[in-house]
């Protein structure tokens, strides 16, 4: 009895190990995104802006920061837009000149960078959205001004390494309220 329960054990290990499994892809964390809904950044500012409710804004209190500079933080998808503020002061053209090195300096990892141009007649707002495709540092840079008083330069940055594949869809998500933000900026006097 022993002798045929062994057999029967080692007939079916045997051919339990016939079979050939092949592995499966890598796959990625579902993410699930929150409803598209804004609000006013109006403050004291030289500007103001609608922001998405899924962000948390903060005053940049780093080393370099200056007035008026900002961190939008963006905590469900661990990234964040730095928002800077200067002033203009017959200096468009170097403000403008900086914004865009500043841009193509992902070149090294970036695949392409796509620049689009922006123009709100009503609000006197005019910038460039650059689009850094391939797994670079930033993603999403852009610069609005008015051409006479102000400028604003953002960048987004993920604390994740950047893998565009896996980013893709949380910037394509961003990419929309970074819009909205440029549509939406007005200037004080």
């Amino acid at each position: 009895m022993k002798l045929s329960c062994i057999s029967i054990v080692l007939a079916l290990s045997g051919m339990a190990c016939k079979t050939n499994h092949t592995p499966k892809p890598r796959g990625y964390h579902r993410i699930s995104f929150p409803d598209k809904a804004y609000q006013t950044f109006d403050t004291i500012y030289p500007y103001q802006f609608e922001y998405p409710e899924y962000a948390i804004i903060k005053r940049d209190t780093s080393v370099n920061s200056e007035a008026y500079w900002l961190n939008m933080l963006l905590p469900e998808f661990k990234g964040q837009l730095h928002l800077s503020y200067k002033p203009v002061r017959n200096n468009l053209f170097e403000l403008m000149e900086d914004g865009r090195k500043l841009a193509y300096k992902h070149t090294i990892k970036a695949d392409a960078i796509n620049e689009r141009m922006f123009y709100n007649e009503e609000s006197k707002v005019l910038g460039v959205l650059y689009e850094i495709k391939g797994n670079a540092a930033s993603p999403m840079q852009f610069y609005a001004t008015d051409s006479l008083n102000h400028f604003i330069r953002g960048s987004l940055y993920f604390n994740v390494i950047p893998n565009q594949d896996s980013l893709a869809p949380v910037i394509s998500f961003v990419r929309d309220d970074i819009m909205h933000l440029m549509e939406t900026i007005e200037w004080k006097k």
